[in-house]
């Protein structure tokens, strides 16, 4: 949420964030129930003065038969106070809406571009390997190796939906676990969190509204399937005042994360890209209003993740995401896409967020500063540190042997009881 002093001070700066990020915003109505809303509590503070006026000054200085009129009076002040406070209360609540719908304004460094096609790439980083022979997909790796059941899975739960087995199953926890270990070791702490939501955490956080087709959704229980461990991490302190001491705040969290990918009919629906349920290892900060530790948490955040991948030895790229390409609250992002031989491209495989003080003010998450001893709205960030088994695709792929056996990393084989390669037991 932003500040409403930022949208009075500079509309012209909110409507062109939510033209650049392609959001259907009316800053022109959210100002005009504004000044309504502003309009109806001053007359009410005039009222309620003038109300207590009568009945504390007024009325008891009366003599008994000159009350009648001035109780009257009060009495109509009464109503006129009732009814504003109704009005208030039923423009407060389209106003909190329209708040809801404002875009934040992205950073001047961000690019301009109306989709995912248009983000810039900062570097690359490994080599893409050259095969000798004729490769084979993540699907047809899996199914020969007997470690990926796509089909039974779709039988079971439809579409979107696998099992992993034996070596692939063991693979997958693998990475998580290295993962783990890995931001753990530097300094995050780990936690276990619930992925049922309240809606105040998913719209604390800034998936409602607009992810709501995205959600599965418990109904009977007024719940939600969180998508990500970002929901659970950056709400855990939702509604505190933290001292300055305890800044900044490091989670990390392994969850599975659910999501209905509605809209994305016949859109990589092959293999393991793009699937309902998943698990990942999120990493998350909560720091100090500050921009410049903002920029700071966001390059370490980066960090984590390309380490994992420079670990696991998987050509990459980074990018900067467009205008078009963030979400509501997002500032800044950057991209992970490692190389797919089979998709033949860089594909997503982690995000690294800033969102400055818009997820902290939709949860009213704030500390004390040490300094001025006023409350200041945190500033959040958040990455994936790895996501599976989206990344056993560049794993098995780039991993694999002529043989049609898969080779598994080094920093993953004490994870998998010392394993060197996934081969086919039948062979």
């Amino acid at each position: 949420m932003i500040d409403i002093r930022q949208i009075r001070e500079n509309p012209e700066r909110f409507e062109k964030a939510a033209r650049d990020k392609h959001f259907d915003v009316d800053i022109d109505h959210l100002l005009g129930v504004d000044r309504d809303l502003q309009g109806f509590k001053k007359e009410l503070q005039e009222v309620a003065t003038e109300k207590n006026y009568y009945s504390d000054i007024i009325i008891p200085r009366l003599e008994e038969n000159k009350k009648e009129q001035a109780l009257k009076e009060s009495s109509k002040l009464k109503e006129d106070e009732n009814q504003l406070k109704d009005d208030i209360k039923r423009l407060q609540s389209k106003f909190d809406s329209l708040m809801l719908q404002v875009a934040q304004p992205a950073d001047d460094d961000v690019p301009l571009g109306k989709d995912d096609t248009e983000n810039v790439e900062i570097r690359k980083e490994g080599e893409i390997r050259q095969f000798d022979f004729e490769p084979k997909d993540h699907v047809q790796l899996g199914l020969a190796l007997d470690i990926i059941d796509i089909e039974r899975g779709v039988k079971l739960a439809g579409t979107r939906n696998y099992f992993l087995k034996g070596d692939g199953a063991l693979l997958h926890w693998a990475v998580l676990r290295f993962a783990m270990d890995l931001v753990t070791d530097r300094g995050y702490v780990p936690l276990s969190v619930p992925v049922l939501m309240k809606d105040e955490a998913m719209t604390g956080t800034g998936f409602f509204p607009g992810s709501e087709d995205q959600t599965y959704r418990m109904e009977k229980d007024q719940l939600n399937l969180a998508g990500t461990a970002e929901v659970p991490l950056t709400a855990y302190r939702m509604g505190e005042i933290l001292s300055t001491d305890e800044l900044p705040l490091k989670y990390v969290a392994l969850s599975s994360c659910f999501r209905r990918e509605a809209g994305a009919a016949g859109k990589d629906t092959y293999g393991l890209y793009r699937i309902h349920q998943f698990d990942k290892v999120e990493q998350v900060v909560i720091c100090e209003n500050s921009v410049e530790q903002s920029n700071k948490y966001h390059q370490e955040i980066l960090a984590n993740a390309e380490a994992v991948m420079q670990a696991l030895e998987l050509p990459y790229r980074v990018v900067n995401v467009c205008t078009g390409d963030l979400g509501r609250g997002q500032v800044k992002k950057f991209d992970i896409e490692a190389w797919m031989p089979s998709r033949n491209n860089y594909c997503e495989t982690h995000s690294a967020s800033k969102f400055y003080e818009f997820q902290a003010r939709r949860m009213n998450l704030r500390y004390k500063d040490s300094a001025t001893k006023k409350n200041q709205f945190c500033h959040t960030l958040n990455n994936t540190v790895i996501a599976s088994p989206r990344i056993l695709i560049p794993i098995l792929e780039l991993y694999q042997n002529s043989d049609g056996s898969v080779t598994i990393p080094k920093v993953l084989r004490p994870y998998i009881g010392g394993k060197e390669c996934i081969v086919n037991i039948e062979s």
